[in-house]
């Protein structure tokens, strides 16, 4: 994670852990590999090395919006769930929705960064962003929420990278606003 830019980007310390990231449509995400949009369009399966009785947040973002050479957009929240008791994300608080990768056409490979940190406590929060909205996505920051719900270091990450394809156009068709 400290050759791709993402510690000091996004994290001050990198993860202990790597997280295990798959898609429906069968690519694993490896360290700055490169993904298609239409590869990583469905929500993927994570998982991570996670105690009993304990709570996590998940949190996926692309520091690279619109560009990596102008970021004047960073971050991008992707997806974002809370109090996932274990590593049984399906059964944690979903804040925002999973939005595949849509990078803009000709702003080259952006990266897409998964972190998952354990709580101190619950978390309570009543904020749901739907996967056709972009409101509370856009210029948001990892450290925020880090400093807002006491979060610390992230205990597992992995990120890939994505530029745009055929598929980011019917992604961004599904946005209201």
């Amino acid at each position: 994670m400290d050759s791709s830019g993402i510690v000091p980007d996004i994290i001050d310390n990198k993860p202990k852990g790597l997280l295990q990231v798959t898609y429906s449509s069968g690519v694993k995400v490896e360290l700055g590999k490169e993904l298609t949009p239409t590869q990583v369009k469905d929500q993927p399966t994570v998982s991570w090395e996670a105690e009993d009785d304990v709570l996590y947040t998940l949190i996926m973002v692309d520091p690279d919006a619109p560009s990596r050479a102008e970021p004047t957009s960073r971050e991008i929240l992707h997806w974002l769930v809370i109090n996932i008791p274990g590593n049984k994300v399906a059964e944690g608080q979903t804040v925002a929705e999973y939005i595949g990768s849509g990078p803009p056409e000709g702003t080259g490979l952006h990266r897409y960064v998964f972190l998952v940190f354990k709580q101190t406590d619950k978390i309570e929060s009543t904020k749901f962003i739907p996967k056709t909205s972009l409101e509370g996505r856009v210029k948001v920051t990892t450290r925020d929420s880090i400093a807002k719900h006491n979060l610390g270091d992230p205990i597992a990450g992995s990120l890939y990278q994505a530029q745009y394809d055929d598929y980011v156009p019917v992604l961004k068709a599904q946005f209201a606003n």
